[in-house]
């Protein structure tokens, strides 16, 4: 369906007087020019979730403009990390071509000891610093205790807060003090294939899908249960995915325990395994939309987007309790992360599956909910501005690094 345009109320950009110069003696930024949208450098601006945050009426006046992702030296066109907008000397140069940072992704390529570098820089620049906590629990880092570092430096000094779920929102808050403002997650599948019909298939599909084995993937304790479950199930089929990397031991993520239960899965009838390189992403929508449920290993998570994309064409997502992911819907848990879950509460939420489809959404549903948060979004910009000015005019202010921490050096630093 073509979704109907329902313009929500921006209002005009709020003009915001400038203050004085940035300490460098650079372009200032302490105000926002009231006849263009505020200009967002979003840590990373090119992320399906961020450009969702856009309004998808070709026709509405934007609120606010994503800058592109400054080029990355020595990095592949298209390449982000680490992003140059995390860079103290960076800001502090082009702090007259931006209006507002927006963080969600990558901080794990910087030390504490950076950030707090960093946050000094924006409060020299005047530029107001808005976070998005989409992570608790770092999914690409097993020890997380240098990512909680960074976020008891960035929760407290960001000028907006905002998380995706509303139990999220009490973890931030009991933790740091801060209590986030909940902004929903926007489709990831393209908004005409939201909600649209399902290929028909024959019998009923499992997917597992273990593509690289990323960090807090643990398939190892739940496969042998779950393809005992699938096959308790009629017409059950578990469909396996993996990346051909899985199987090559001199892959840094190689666990040989996978690669022996790819084996025996190859040999079971209840099960076809597919090793394969990485999807395109409308493979993927497409694969997403062949299967019934689809089952994610997590040993540790906090919201996911593979839970809105299969949200967005009608397949149960099956995972253990871990994070927010309930709250995010159309989901199906069997327990905790660090137990095997059993056949039987696997057979019964196969079932479950099989006899009604998660609660629809729709490409309207996901096209007004766009309209909302880019709205919602525009509106965090311009008070972020208007407070940034009134407080900081005319005043320099840097953040005091005493409760940083200090990085662990063996932490990985790319997402």
């Amino acid at each position: 369906m073509t979704p109907r345009r329902t313009r929500a109320t921006l209002g005009p950009v709020a003009a915001v007087g400038r203050a004085g110069g940035p300490a460098n003696g650079g372009s200032a930024n302490g105000g926002h020019d009231g006849g263009r949208p505020v200009r967002v450098l979003s840590v990373p601006s090119d992320h399906s979730y961020v450009q969702h945050l856009l309004d998808p009426d070709p026709e509405a006046e934007q609120g606010f403009v994503l800058l592109p992702d400054p080029p990355v030296p020595g990095a592949a066109p298209g390449v982000w990390w680490p992003h140059p907008g995390l860079d103290a000397d960076w800001v502090l140069e082009h702090a007259g071509d931006l209006d507002v940072v927006h963080v969600h992704f990558g901080t794990e390529s910087k030390t504490v000891e950076e950030l707090v570098e960093w946050l000094a820089a924006l409060r020299r620049a005047r530029v107001p610093l808005v976070l998005t906590v989409h992570d608790i629990a770092h999914p690409h880092l097993r020890d997380q205790s240098s990512y909680h570092e960074q976020l008891a430096v960035l929760v407290p000094a960001a000028d907006a807060l905002l998380t995706l779920t509303e139990g999220a929102a009490d973890v931030v808050e009991e933790r740091w003090g801060v209590r986030p403002e909940v902004v929903r997650h926007p489709h990831v599948v393209p908004l005409p294939l939201v909600g649209a019909p399902r290929p028909r298939h024959e019998g009923f599909r499992v997917g597992l899908h273990l593509k690289s084995l990323r960090t807090n993937l643990d398939p190892v304790p739940v496969i042998d249960p779950l393809r005992e479950a699938v096959r308790r199930v009629e017409g059950g089929k578990l469909h396996v995915h993996a990346h051909p990397e899985l199987l090559d031991e001199d892959f840094g993520r190689y666990d040989p325990r996978v690669a022996r239960a790819l084996r025996t899965l190859e040999d079971d009838p209840v099960a076809e395994v597919h090793v394969q390189p990485r999807m395109s992403d409308p493979q993927l929508w497409d694969y997403l939309r062949c299967v019934d449920v689809s089952v994610l290993a997590y040993a540790w998570a906090t919201h996911s987007g593979w839970v809105e994309a299969c949200r967005d064409v009608g397949t149960w997502v099956l995972v253990p309790e871990v994070g927010h992911l309930l709250e995010q819907g159309g989901v199906l848990a069997w327990g905790r992360p660090d137990e095997p879950p059993s056949v039987d509460r696997l057979h019964d939420l196969l079932e479950v599956a099989k006899d009604r489809r998660p609660q629809a959404i729709s490409s309207q549903d996901r096209y007004d909910q766009r309209r909302l948060l880019a709205a919602r979004h525009a509106e965090v910009y311009r008070r972020v501005l208007q407070e940034r000015t009134g407080s900081l005019r005319g005043a320099d202010v840097d953040v005091a690094p005493q409760e940083a921490g200090t990085a662990r050096e063996d932490e990985p630093r790319r997402r």
